[in-house]
């Protein structure tokens, strides 16, 4: 697994308890074999995507205000390619 999406799995860890579309997407991520975020993006439905762009914007904020820039930086590439 490409270490970005290692990334947003374990940002998706913190929602699977109370959110079936963060389960589903984290087991997305384990289940299938992404050869990059592009590849992985490309294999969301809409609500997944919508989805991400909403958790990514809270996990990066909380990634900046700890900073933790390689986790931020991580999770950006994966936001910059759900425009």
């Amino acid at each position: 697994m490409e270490q970005t999406l290692g990334y947003l799995r374990e940002s998706l860890s913190n929602w699977v308890e109370r959110d079936p579309t963060a389960q589903h997407l984290y087991q997305k991520i384990e289940q299938k074999s992404y050869h990059d975020n592009a590849n992985f993006i490309e294999d969301l439905d809409e609500k997944e995507r919508t989805y991400i762009t909403e958790m990514l914007q809270y996990e990066m904020d909380y990634a900046k205000n700890e900073q933790d820039q390689v986790r931020y930086d991580a999770l950006r590439s994966i936001f910059d390619l759900l425009d």
